[in-house]
């Protein structure tokens, strides 16, 4: 190293041009390239501002850092070609920078995939759905690629890398049990589509909410108190999931309306009917087709006759608020037709020469 670090030394002793000539190239080529990055930037960031497009968002971030780099290394490249060095000069040099240039190119491609697999995953039909997960793959992917080819360029095998990697692999998927289970696991989740991002979920053990996130180890639910819940994917893949939003975000929902035996049946089930039938069109999130229903359901109670008032909302949230707006328009609709609701009542009767109550309008009346 020292022998060949002399003699490039005495190769500029004995001609000066031997730097100057490719410390200018440098330099042109430099200049030339970074003017043109600017000008290919600020179209590229203007396009993007007038049309508002995702592509143009995603290839000006990926191609800010990355592009200057490549500008250098070509520079370097040019610089040292159009010297008169020794090929065992310039062949390390040129080597270097295409191993450079390799690596770059990969990151800034994984970051591409990366950020085009979120803006556009949803759109492809069939893809997987667009999480952590899936993101993460296909970096994964664009990284393992471009390995393999800088290895290439360095003339190495990758078959001694493979089998070692075979047999050390079931070590490691020993020692890593519980890593992979949820790592397979958030995999099944994503393939099989039966939760999907967005969807509001239910666990078996109790944990529901909206999913916002699948990753390599856990799926992230966000409850309707906007708090995160943290499920390992391994977990998921085992319960027993009821999604709210499959095979469509509608559902139906219903409540209890008591009346006292006083009331006619069929006028309070009409009341009801066109209660629910006028706020349909008026609640939001409340939807008229189906048609809201009303059955004489439970029937006869202790203090009086139950009715169930059934309804459809859009999606699993709006059945708390519908709910609440549709118990106020039908008290006040039941009070404006005379129809009373029935307060909890007992007898009681006291033996023995005590007081008997013989009801909630009946007088104290003592046993002779």
């Amino acid at each position: 190293m020292r022998s060949a670090f002399a003699e490039f030394r005495q190769l500029i002793g004995n001609d000066p041009m031997e730097v100057i000539l490719p410390v200018g190239i440098f330099a042109a080529t430099f200049l030339a390239c970074w003017v043109a990055r600017r000008l290919f930037m600020r179209a590229l960031k203007a396009w993007t501002a007038r049309t508002h497009s995702s592509t143009g968002t995603v290839l000006y971030e990926a191609l800010r850092g990355p592009t200057l780099i490549w500008a250098l290394i070509l520079a370097v490249h040019l610089a040292f070609q159009g010297s008169d060095l020794p090929v065992k000069f310039t062949h390390p040099v040129s080597s270097t920078l295409l191993a450079l240039w390799i690596v770059s190119l990969t990151l800034m491609s994984m970051r591409v995939v990366g950020n085009m697999v979120r803006f556009y995953g949803t759109q492809i039909p069939g893809a997987l759905p667009v999480t952590t997960l899936t993101q993460n793959l296909a970096q994964i992917s664009v990284v393992i690629l471009g390995v393999l080819i800088l290895l290439n360029h360095f003339s190495v095998s990758i078959t001694p890398i493979l089998t070692a990697l075979g047999v050390g692999g079931l070590a490691v998927a020993l020692a890593l049990q519980d890593t992979l289970s949820n790592l397979f696991g958030g995999f099944y989740v994503a393939v099989a589509g039966q939760v999907r991002l967005g969807d509001y979920v239910k666990l078996n053990t109790g944990e529901e909410g909206y999913v916002t996130d699948i990753g390599w180890r856990c799926t992230t639910f966000r409850a309707l108190a906007h708090n995160l819940i943290i499920v390992p994917n391994a977990k998921l893949a085992q319960a027993i999931v009821t999604n709210y939003y499959l095979p469509d975000k509608r559902i139906s929902a219903n409540f209890s309306v008591t009346v006292g035996y006083d009331a006619d049946p069929d006028a309070v089930a009409a009341v009801l009917a066109e209660v629910l039938q006028q706020a349909a069109g008026e609640v939001p999130g409340m939807l008229a087709e189906p048609a809201p229903a009303v059955a004489f359901d439970p029937g006869f109670g202790e203090v009086g006759m139950g009715f169930t008032a059934t309804f459809h909302v859009a999606e699993f949230a709006n059945q708390f608020p519908v709910r609440n707006e549709l118990r106020k328009r039908v008290l006040r609709r039941l009070r404006a037709e005379g129809i009373g609701i029935p307060y909890p009542s007992r007898t009681v009767y006291l033996r023995g020469g005590g007081w008997t109550v013989g009801g909630a309008d009946a007088p104290l009346t003592k046993d002779l």
